[in-house]
């Protein structure tokens, strides 16, 4: 099912894959909207998650990110490539881009993945719940062992830190940061050789 998938995948055109992602981030967001109004008991029950608290979201969530850029980056430079080749499925998602899609991009994908996994399935199924679904909902990655256990740990990582605080917006940004410097990098490394190649 997963190799099915990942052909699937090199199939699809870069628009095809984009409406993909948007329907995928839609599908995830009506789930939260759906699930919140069942599992939160009160409209303040939910407010309480989001606390607009700067210091706390710019601080722990920067820090959160760069203690995953950096872990990624001894990954990258003491592990073979393949290891942690995802197929290819994130660069064609992100080379052609523009800076201001990627950051949309980004800005999407954390807010309803974080909404979904630690504000509605984390706040009432608990850490290790939110974070097995959220390493299955990345069932590409299956048969890269590597690549599973790092989402498996990443996703660890923003529970504590969501539990730690209480504050999804620190979730929330934590996981942008990751998401826009890695889709940044790609974008920059084609741009720096990619295009020539094509």
């Amino acid at each position: 099912m997963v190799k099915r998938q990942n052909e699937l995948v090199k199939r699809m055109t870069d628009g095809q894959l984009l409406q993909q992602l948007y329907f995928t981030q839609i599908l995830l967001l009506t789930i939260s909207i759906f699930l919140s109004m069942m599992l939160f008991n009160r409209l303040s029950d939910f407010q309480a998650i989001w606390r607009p608290e700067l210091a706390e979201i710019l601080l722990i969530g920067g820090f959160t990110a760069v203690i995953v850029l950096i872990g990624d980056w001894i990954i990258m430079r003491t592990m073979p490539k393949e290891w942690y080749d995802d197929g290819g499925i994130n660069e064609k998602m992100f080379r052609h881009r523009s800076l201001p899609h990627i950051f949309f991009l980004c800005l999407i994908i954390s807010f309803t993945e974080e909404l979904l996994f630690r504000g509605v399935i984390q706040t009432h199924f608990g850490i290790w719940t939110a974070s097995f679904i959220f390493a299955i909902l990345h069932f590409r990655y299956l048969t890269k062992g590597l690549l599973f256990i790092m989402v498996i740990l990443i996703s660890l990582l923003l529970g504590f830190v969501y539990n730690w605080t209480g504050n999804l917006f620190v979730t929330v940004f934590a996981h942008f940061l990751i998401d826009l410097v890695f889709a940044i990098q790609i974008r920059m490394q084609y741009i720096n050789g990619g295009e020539k190649n094509e």
